[in-house]
């Protein structure tokens, strides 16, 4: 279906914008971090389609129907009239590179669907990066098509250092991060990763870089994609957290996409930042609205206005940051 969803958007040859579209094969998942706390695809499903959330051995996944595979058969057709590329993001209401008995026929098909729509370029997203070279079809191992861009959630140093190094292994035409709901501080200047026994600090912004140790370069990351959370049990993010890694990208020359504050515009009382508060507190008070200090640990004191996702914006110190791949 048509999403709203900012960064699966697609700028047209004369300028024109088109919206991207989410594709869910199958719902259904299980929680494997912090970040999968307060699931949007969780929430909704549980309204339609309850108990698809939990373990493998004993949770099902729902298959979607016939007519909804051949979607974007349509989409793919549309791309080739409009003569530009429509975006995908698979799969919104579940993870592809889930391990579960029912899937292995399921992304099969996938694959297939994929081959046959060269005009779109399908978003997989995956906070399970480590299985996704098992997981492809062997043809792919060499190089995936390049229609098929990989990415993994990072939303603390820890989980960066966990899943990156698995996703650079992916031979993508592109590679990216969400690190949305961001819940800490991240650089992606100097990921710890173990091999053989041998610790490296790595840039993956800069191609793999290792930091005082001979320095080698391979893959890299090719999109940041940074965002808070949103919902009626959000938490808030602090503001340093989003320019770090906005810094960050601009001196790597990574494009840089700010989504949302989330549910809370955070800002630091400070002059700096006096034109982004002032740039977004139009609006009047919504009834859940909240405005006073949090505390973040190891952070500088910040104010908070929980406004929600679209009172809250997507303005960083005054400007947008809506950067894609070219």
């Amino acid at each position: 279906m048509e999403t709203s969803i900012e960064w699966c958007s697609t700028t047209g040859p004369n300028g024109e914008t088109y919206p991207g579209y989410t594709f869910s094969p199958w719902w259904g998942c299980m929680k494997v971090s912090p970040a999968c706390k307060h699931c949007y695809a969780e929430t909704f499903a549980e309204r339609f389609s309850p108990g698809l959330w939990g373990p493998a051995a004993t949770t099902q996944r729902k298959t979607a129907s016939a007519g909804y595979w051949k979607q974007p058969l349509y989409w793919n057709l549309k791309a080739s009239r409009l003569e530009t590329r429509l975006k995908v993001f698979c799969a919104s209401m579940a993870d592809v590179f889930e391990q579960h008995k029912q899937l292995p026929v399921l992304r099969e098909r996938l694959w297939n669907l994929i081959t046959i729509t060269p005009n779109l370029d399908w978003l997989l997203l995956t906070k399970r990066p480590e299985n996704v070279l098992e997981m492809i079809p062997e043809t792919w191992r060499g190089a995936l098509p390049a229609n098929v861009w990989v990415g993994t959630s990072v939303e603390s140093q820890g989980y960066a250092n966990e899943r990156i190094p698995h996703l650079l292994k992916v031979p993508a035409r592109v590679l990216f991060l969400s690190c949305e709901p961001l819940q800490g501080h991240v650089d992606l200047t100097r990921l710890i990763r173990e091999e053989r026994g041998i610790a490296y600090v790595d840039d993956c912004l800069t191609g793999f870089k290792a930091h005082g140790q001979g320095g080698w370069y391979g893959p890299k990351i090719n999109w940041v994609i940074a965002g808070g959370e949103s919902g009626r049990d959000a938490s808030p993010s602090h503001p340093q957290w989003f320019r770090s890694l906005r810094d960050q990208c601009k001196t790597a020359g990574v494009p840089f996409f700010f989504k949302q504050w989330g549910e809370y515009l955070v800002y630091t009382p400070d002059k700096e930042n006096k034109e982004n508060r002032t740039a977004q507190l139009t609006l009047s008070k919504p009834e859940n609205y909240f405005d006073g200090r949090i505390w973040f640990e190891n952070e500088p004191e910040a104010h908070a206005v929980r406004m929600g996702k679209h009172g809250a914006g997507n303005l960083l110190d005054g400007k947008k940051y809506l950067e894609m791949p070219v």
